[in-house]
């Protein structure tokens, strides 16, 4: 699978990137995600540093996304499109609680940003991107401008749009111009948010916010409305990913939640609750 592309700061980036006409995107502070679509119908997945042929093992802050892309990927269309579906890499990030407070509940929980195709070699260009996520029934990244002249570009200048994603402004763009190449400015006036305290780091604490009998419900509802059977595990999945996408540092990394340790109150929780 093909590697993340690097993108510099505008200020490394080689000299002629802000040549002809731009596209910036709104740059979001979440966690890198991959994947191909393999000949069996089945995902690979990756981050910035892993690939796993199995997608359930991937971090616990990106199966949200996993389960969305596993979901929402049209696979009759990217066949159709071309020859061997195994030659195309799709990038993009998951959209996890970081330190840009985004309103996740309105956020995809995957957003693309990037299609590579081995057989030409070559990322494919922002425009043709935008549309090839769209027609797969996928989100792409936000474009805050299409087809921009560099000439009116002035970094120096420049005041980064607000963020489509919260009241507040982006944490930063991307730029590409046709020739593939890419750097991003970041925004160092995006107010952070961690509200959170040690003493909510806890499998009890986790399990005690999320493993309500409110957010049960709703699961179940999600489940049966997708005609999905409605087991302990399958709604101690989905809260876990809930989980990992608004706790992402407090289940990997050091001095996490130990995931397992979560998993087994979670479940314990469900099931009371399921048995009322």
């Amino acid at each position: 699978m093909k590697q993340f592309p690097t993108t510099p700061s505008v200020a490394d980036a080689p000299d002629d990137l802000l040549s002809g006409h731009l596209w910036i995107l709104e740059l979001i502070d979440g966690r890198p995600l991959r994947f191909q679509l393999q000949d069996s119908g089945l995902l690979r997945v990756g981050d910035a540093g892993t690939v796993y042929d199995d997608p359930d093992a991937a971090p616990l802050p990106l199966q949200r996304a996993v389960r969305h892309i596993r979901e929402s990927l049209d696979r009759e269309t990217l066949r159709a499109a071309v020859d061997d579906v195994e030659q195309v890499t799709f990038f993009g990030v998951a959209t996890t609680r970081e330190s840009t407070p985004y309103e996740l509940d309105l956020m995809p929980s995957f957003l693309g940003t990037e299609v590579w195709s081995a057989d030409s070699q070559a990322f494919r260009p922002p425009g043709a991107a935008d549309g090839i996520f769209g027609r797969l029934g996928l989100d792409p990244i936000n474009t805050f401008e299409r087809e921009y002249h560099a000439r009116d570009f002035a970094v120096d200048s420049y005041e980064i749009p607000q963020s489509a994603w919260y009241d507040g402004p982006a944490a930063g763009v991307v730029i590409r111009n046709k020739q593939g190449q890419r750097g991003k400015l970041t925004n160092d006036a995006v107010e952070t948010s961690d509200d959170e305290q040690p003493s909510d780091r806890t499998a009890d604490k986790l399990t005690e916010t999320h493993a309500t009998a409110d957010e049960v419900k709703s699961v179940t509802t999600t489940l049966e409305s997708a005609g999905q059977p409605v087991t302990v595990d399958a709604v101690t999945d989905r809260l876990l990913e809930t989980i990992g996408r608004k706790h992402p540092t407090q289940v990997t990394g050091s001095g996490s939640v130990d995931t397992d340790t979560l998993r087994s109150a979670i479940a314990s929780r469900v099931q009371q609750l399921l048995e009322q």
